[in-house]
Protein backbone atom coordinates (compact mmCIF):
# COMPACT_ATOMS: atom_id res chain seq x y z
CA UNK A 1 0.00 0.00 0.00
CA UNK A 2 1.72 3.85 -1.05
CA UNK A 3 2.04 6.05 1.35
CA UNK A 4 -0.87 8.84 2.00
CA UNK A 5 -0.66 12.70 2.37
CA UNK A 6 -3.54 14.56 2.75
CA UNK A 7 -3.52 18.31 2.30
CA UNK A 8 -5.71 20.53 4.10
CA UNK A 9 -6.84 23.81 2.60
CA UNK A 10 -9.19 26.33 4.23
CA UNK A 11 -11.41 28.53 2.11
CA UNK A 12 -13.26 31.15 2.72
CA UNK A 13 -14.31 33.37 -0.05
CA UNK A 14 -11.42 31.91 -2.27
CA UNK A 15 -13.02 31.23 -5.79
CA UNK A 16 -9.93 33.46 -7.61
CA UNK A 17 -7.31 30.93 -6.06
CA UNK A 18 -8.87 28.17 -6.03
CA UNK A 19 -8.59 27.02 -9.84
CA UNK A 20 -4.85 27.77 -10.17
CA UNK A 21 -4.28 25.78 -6.80
CA UNK A 22 -5.93 22.74 -7.95
CA UNK A 23 -3.91 22.82 -11.47
CA UNK A 24 -0.80 23.04 -9.24
CA UNK A 25 -1.90 20.56 -6.61
CA UNK A 26 -2.42 17.90 -9.38
CA UNK A 27 1.17 18.57 -10.47
CA UNK A 28 2.35 17.88 -7.39
CA UNK A 29 0.01 14.79 -7.34
CA UNK A 30 2.13 12.92 -10.59
CA UNK A 31 5.65 14.42 -9.10
CA UNK A 32 4.70 12.86 -5.47
CA UNK A 33 3.26 9.23 -7.17
CA UNK A 34 6.40 9.02 -9.55
CA UNK A 35 8.66 10.06 -7.17
CA UNK A 36 7.88 8.83 -3.83
CA UNK A 37 4.83 6.61 -4.45
CA UNK A 38 2.86 8.60 -2.32
CA UNK A 39 -1.15 9.31 -3.01
CA UNK A 40 -2.59 12.90 -2.47
CA UNK A 41 -5.77 13.18 -0.37
CA UNK A 42 -6.93 17.17 -0.75
CA UNK A 43 -9.24 18.20 1.67
CA UNK A 44 -11.17 21.27 1.12
CA UNK A 45 -12.67 22.97 3.92
CA UNK A 46 -15.11 25.84 3.05
CA UNK A 47 -15.23 28.07 6.24
CA UNK A 48 -18.91 29.46 5.45
CA UNK A 49 -17.46 31.07 2.11
CA UNK A 50 -20.65 33.59 0.62
CA UNK A 51 -19.24 33.21 -2.99
CA UNK A 52 -18.67 30.24 -5.82
CA UNK A 53 -16.19 28.67 -3.41
CA UNK A 54 -18.63 25.21 -1.97
CA UNK A 55 -19.28 24.33 -5.94
CA UNK A 56 -15.47 24.91 -7.00
CA UNK A 57 -14.61 22.84 -4.75
CA UNK A 58 -17.52 20.24 -4.30
CA UNK A 59 -16.68 19.91 -7.92
CA UNK A 60 -13.46 18.85 -7.31
CA UNK A 61 -14.65 16.01 -5.03
CA UNK A 62 -16.74 14.88 -8.29
CA UNK A 63 -13.92 14.83 -10.61
CA UNK A 64 -11.47 13.52 -8.43
CA UNK A 65 -11.72 10.07 -6.66
CA UNK A 66 -8.57 11.39 -3.83
CA UNK A 67 -10.51 14.73 -2.75
CA UNK A 68 -12.75 15.35 -0.02
CA UNK A 69 -14.79 18.74 1.50
CA UNK A 70 -16.50 19.75 4.30
CA UNK A 71 -18.45 23.29 3.72
CA UNK A 72 -19.29 24.49 7.03
CA UNK A 73 -22.91 26.30 7.53
CA UNK A 74 -21.61 29.04 8.50
CA UNK A 75 -18.35 31.25 8.80
CA UNK A 76 -17.35 29.53 11.84
CA UNK A 77 -13.10 31.08 11.59
CA UNK A 78 -9.89 29.40 10.01
CA UNK A 79 -8.97 27.88 13.47
CA UNK A 80 -12.33 25.28 12.95
CA UNK A 81 -11.33 25.07 9.43
CA UNK A 82 -8.09 23.94 10.13
CA UNK A 83 -9.27 21.22 13.21
CA UNK A 84 -12.38 20.28 10.98
CA UNK A 85 -9.38 19.41 8.48
CA UNK A 86 -7.31 17.62 11.17
CA UNK A 87 -10.36 15.42 12.05
CA UNK A 88 -10.90 14.23 8.46
CA UNK A 89 -7.35 14.05 7.37
CA UNK A 90 -6.45 11.30 9.85
CA UNK A 91 -6.26 8.26 8.34
CA UNK A 92 -3.60 10.15 6.19
CA UNK A 93 0.35 8.60 6.84
CA UNK A 94 1.40 12.61 7.11
CA UNK A 95 -0.48 15.93 7.14
CA UNK A 96 0.14 18.97 5.70
CA UNK A 97 -2.02 22.57 6.03
CA UNK A 98 -1.67 24.82 3.46
CA UNK A 99 -3.34 28.55 2.64
CA UNK A 100 -5.62 28.88 -0.55
CA UNK A 101 -4.43 31.63 -1.38
CA UNK A 102 -1.29 30.58 -2.85
CA UNK A 103 1.24 32.09 -0.22
CA UNK A 104 2.22 29.08 0.55
CA UNK A 105 4.19 27.25 -2.13
CA UNK A 106 2.50 23.53 -2.63
CA UNK A 107 5.87 22.38 -4.60
CA UNK A 108 7.56 23.22 -1.29
CA UNK A 109 6.21 19.95 -0.03
CA UNK A 110 8.28 18.11 -1.92
CA UNK A 111 11.73 19.02 0.50
CA UNK A 112 9.54 18.87 3.14
CA UNK A 113 8.33 14.98 2.97
CA UNK A 114 11.90 14.12 1.97
CA UNK A 115 13.19 15.96 5.06
CA UNK A 116 10.68 14.25 7.33
CA UNK A 117 11.19 10.68 5.83
CA UNK A 118 14.88 10.86 5.87
CA UNK A 119 15.17 12.90 9.44
CA UNK A 120 14.04 12.14 12.96
CA UNK A 121 11.36 15.03 13.03
CA UNK A 122 7.54 14.81 13.69
CA UNK A 123 7.31 18.14 12.21
CA UNK A 124 8.84 20.19 8.85
CA UNK A 125 7.31 23.77 9.29
CA UNK A 126 7.66 26.84 7.63
CA UNK A 127 8.38 30.28 8.56
CA UNK A 128 8.42 33.91 6.83
CA UNK A 129 12.08 35.28 6.50
CA UNK A 130 10.46 38.83 5.50
CA UNK A 131 6.70 40.72 5.60
CA UNK A 132 7.34 42.02 2.34
CA UNK A 133 3.82 43.32 1.23
CA UNK A 134 2.55 43.87 4.79
CA UNK A 135 1.48 47.60 6.19
CA UNK A 136 4.51 48.65 7.80
CA UNK A 137 2.18 49.32 11.11
CA UNK A 138 0.72 45.87 10.75
CA UNK A 139 4.68 44.32 10.15
CA UNK A 140 5.37 46.38 13.77
CA UNK A 141 2.39 45.09 15.78
CA UNK A 142 3.10 41.41 14.56
CA UNK A 143 6.74 41.42 15.43
CA UNK A 144 5.60 42.81 19.03
CA UNK A 145 2.86 40.20 19.91
CA UNK A 146 5.83 37.37 18.77
CA UNK A 147 8.28 39.14 21.05
CA UNK A 148 5.39 39.60 24.11
CA UNK A 149 3.90 36.11 23.88
CA UNK A 150 7.36 34.23 23.74
CA UNK A 151 8.29 36.55 26.78
CA UNK A 152 5.37 35.80 28.85
CA UNK A 153 3.68 32.43 27.60
CA UNK A 154 5.23 28.61 28.18
CA UNK A 155 5.30 27.61 24.38
CA UNK A 156 7.68 28.99 21.95
CA UNK A 157 5.94 30.56 19.14
CA UNK A 158 8.47 31.20 15.96
CA UNK A 159 8.53 34.80 14.28
CA UNK A 160 6.71 34.47 11.30
CA UNK A 161 5.17 31.01 11.86
CA UNK A 162 3.09 30.02 8.88
CA UNK A 163 -0.03 27.22 9.33
CA UNK A 164 2.16 25.64 6.49
CA UNK A 165 3.51 22.42 7.99
CA UNK A 166 3.84 18.72 7.16
CA UNK A 167 3.11 16.35 10.20
CA UNK A 168 3.55 13.08 11.06
CA UNK A 169 0.09 11.13 11.86
CA UNK A 170 0.97 10.77 16.06
CA UNK A 171 1.29 14.58 16.25
CA UNK A 172 -1.65 14.96 14.26
CA UNK A 173 -3.67 12.99 16.67
CA UNK A 174 -1.86 14.65 19.51
CA UNK A 175 -3.02 18.58 18.17
CA UNK A 176 -6.61 16.57 17.96
CA UNK A 177 -6.56 15.91 21.71
CA UNK A 178 -6.36 19.34 22.40
CA UNK A 179 -9.78 20.15 21.54
CA UNK A 180 -10.34 23.64 22.87
CA UNK A 181 -13.14 25.59 22.03
CA UNK A 182 -11.18 29.00 21.77
CA UNK A 183 -7.73 27.64 19.85
CA UNK A 184 -4.76 28.85 18.66
CA UNK A 185 -3.07 26.46 16.60
CA UNK A 186 0.24 28.01 16.63
CA UNK A 187 0.54 27.31 20.07
CA UNK A 188 -0.98 24.10 20.25
CA UNK A 189 1.37 23.05 18.03
CA UNK A 190 3.91 24.02 19.84
CA UNK A 191 2.65 22.46 23.40
CA UNK A 192 2.05 19.39 22.04
CA UNK A 193 5.78 19.10 21.62
CA UNK A 194 7.47 16.53 19.06
CA UNK A 195 10.63 17.27 16.94
CA UNK A 196 10.18 20.09 14.74
CA UNK A 197 12.19 21.33 11.63
CA UNK A 198 11.53 24.94 10.69
CA UNK A 199 12.41 25.55 6.98
CA UNK A 200 12.53 29.47 5.31
CA UNK A 201 10.85 31.45 2.00
CA UNK A 202 10.53 34.68 1.19
CA UNK A 203 7.17 36.22 1.75
CA UNK A 204 4.86 35.45 -1.28
CA UNK A 205 1.74 37.58 -2.37
CA UNK A 206 -1.70 36.22 -2.52
CA UNK A 207 -2.65 35.29 -6.12
CA UNK A 208 -5.55 36.88 -6.33
CA UNK A 209 -8.34 38.94 -4.18
CA UNK A 210 -7.21 40.53 -0.43
CA UNK A 211 -6.67 39.24 2.76
CA UNK A 212 -9.34 38.08 4.86
CA UNK A 213 -8.09 39.27 8.12
CA UNK A 214 -8.31 43.06 8.87
CA UNK A 215 -6.24 44.83 11.57
CA UNK A 216 -9.06 44.04 14.27
CA UNK A 217 -9.51 40.27 13.17
CA UNK A 218 -5.49 40.25 14.22
CA UNK A 219 -5.68 42.01 17.14
CA UNK A 220 -8.32 39.88 18.44
CA UNK A 221 -6.54 36.53 17.24
CA UNK A 222 -3.37 37.68 19.09
CA UNK A 223 -5.18 38.26 22.74
CA UNK A 224 -6.64 35.24 21.86
CA UNK A 225 -3.00 33.47 21.44
CA UNK A 226 -1.89 35.25 24.81
CA UNK A 227 -5.10 34.58 27.06
CA UNK A 228 -4.85 30.99 25.80
CA UNK A 229 -0.77 30.34 26.67
CA UNK A 230 -0.41 32.79 29.37
CA UNK A 231 -1.73 33.97 32.36
CA UNK A 232 0.63 37.09 32.72
CA UNK A 233 -1.78 39.88 32.01
CA UNK A 234 -3.86 38.06 35.36
CA UNK A 235 -0.56 38.86 36.93
CA UNK A 236 -0.19 42.38 35.72
CA UNK A 237 -3.83 43.14 36.78
CA UNK A 238 -2.90 41.92 40.50
CA UNK A 239 0.37 43.74 40.73
CA UNK A 240 -1.01 47.19 39.24
CA UNK A 241 -4.06 46.49 41.43
CA UNK A 242 -1.56 45.80 44.74
CA UNK A 243 0.34 48.98 43.31
CA UNK A 244 -2.47 51.77 43.44
CA UNK A 245 -3.45 50.21 46.95
CA UNK A 246 -0.53 51.29 48.67
CA UNK A 247 -0.46 54.75 46.90
CA UNK A 248 -3.91 55.11 48.19
CA UNK A 249 -2.67 54.54 51.59
CA UNK A 250 0.30 56.82 51.02
CA UNK A 251 -2.36 59.28 49.80
CA UNK A 252 -4.58 59.55 52.57
CA UNK A 253 -1.80 59.47 55.06
CA UNK A 254 -0.44 62.81 53.12
CA UNK A 255 -3.79 64.44 52.94
CA UNK A 256 -4.29 64.05 56.88
CA UNK A 257 -1.10 65.14 57.72
CA UNK A 258 -1.32 68.37 55.23
CA UNK A 259 -4.58 69.38 56.73
CA UNK A 260 -3.51 69.17 60.46
CA UNK A 261 -0.74 70.74 59.76
CA UNK A 262 -1.71 73.58 57.20
CA UNK A 263 -5.50 73.22 58.11
CA UNK A 264 -7.03 73.50 53.83
CA UNK A 265 -8.40 70.35 53.34
CA UNK A 266 -9.94 71.89 50.16
CA UNK A 267 -6.85 72.60 48.34
CA UNK A 268 -5.58 70.46 45.92
CA UNK A 269 -8.93 68.84 44.47
CA UNK A 270 -8.10 69.15 40.13
CA UNK A 271 -5.05 66.73 41.39
CA UNK A 272 -7.66 64.74 43.31
CA UNK A 273 -9.74 64.34 40.70
CA UNK A 274 -7.17 63.31 37.93
CA UNK A 275 -5.79 60.03 40.65
CA UNK A 276 -9.73 59.25 40.86
CA UNK A 277 -9.83 59.26 37.09
CA UNK A 278 -6.33 57.33 36.79
CA UNK A 279 -7.41 54.84 39.22
CA UNK A 280 -10.68 54.27 37.99
CA UNK A 281 -9.07 53.99 34.20
CA UNK A 282 -6.51 51.24 35.47
CA UNK A 283 -9.45 49.48 37.51
CA UNK A 284 -11.63 49.26 34.10
CA UNK A 285 -8.21 47.86 32.61
CA UNK A 286 -7.84 44.80 35.14
CA UNK A 287 -11.45 44.36 35.38
CA UNK A 288 -11.15 43.96 31.29
CA UNK A 289 -8.79 41.63 31.42
CA UNK A 290 -10.48 39.39 34.52
CA UNK A 291 -13.45 39.76 31.94
CA UNK A 292 -11.40 38.28 29.13
CA UNK A 293 -10.55 35.19 30.66
CA UNK A 294 -13.95 34.36 32.23
CA UNK A 295 -15.38 34.75 28.61
CA UNK A 296 -13.21 32.06 27.20
CA UNK A 297 -13.91 29.54 30.55
CA UNK A 298 -17.52 30.39 29.53
CA UNK A 299 -16.89 29.94 26.10
CA UNK A 300 -15.34 26.58 26.73
CA UNK A 301 -18.31 25.49 29.91
CA UNK A 302 -21.04 25.57 27.18
CA UNK A 303 -18.82 22.85 25.29
CA UNK A 304 -20.66 23.90 21.95
CA UNK A 305 -18.96 22.34 18.80
CA UNK A 306 -16.51 23.76 17.03
CA UNK A 307 -17.78 23.50 13.41
CA UNK A 308 -21.17 22.64 12.02
CA UNK A 309 -20.86 21.00 8.76
CA UNK A 310 -23.80 21.47 6.11
CA UNK A 311 -22.32 19.80 3.49
CA UNK A 312 -19.34 17.27 3.23
CA UNK A 313 -17.61 14.50 1.57
CA UNK A 314 -14.68 12.49 2.69
CA UNK A 315 -12.57 10.30 0.86
CA UNK A 316 -9.64 8.53 2.32
CA UNK A 317 -6.74 5.46 1.98
CA UNK A 318 -8.13 2.94 4.28
CA UNK A 319 -10.77 1.65 2.07
CA UNK A 320 -11.14 4.06 -0.50
CA UNK A 321 -14.60 5.01 0.99
CA UNK A 322 -16.68 7.69 0.93
CA UNK A 323 -18.50 9.09 3.69
CA UNK A 324 -21.28 12.04 3.88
Amino acid sequence: MSVSLSIIVPCYNEEQNLNKLWERLNKLKKIFKATYDVEIYPIFVDDGSSDETHNIIKGFSQRDEHTSFISFSKNFGKEAAIYAGLEAAITGDYITIIDADLQDPPELLLDMYKMITSEPYDCIATRRTDRKGEPIIRSWFARRFYKIINKFSNVEIVDGARDFRLMTKQMTESVLQVSERNRFSKGIFSWVGYKTKWIEYENLQRNDGSSKWSFFKLTSYAIDGIVAFSTFPLTVAAIIGLFFCFLAFAFIFIIIARTLIFGDPVAGWPSTICILLLVSGVQMFCIGVLGIYISKIYSETKARPIYIAKDKVIKNKIDGGTHE
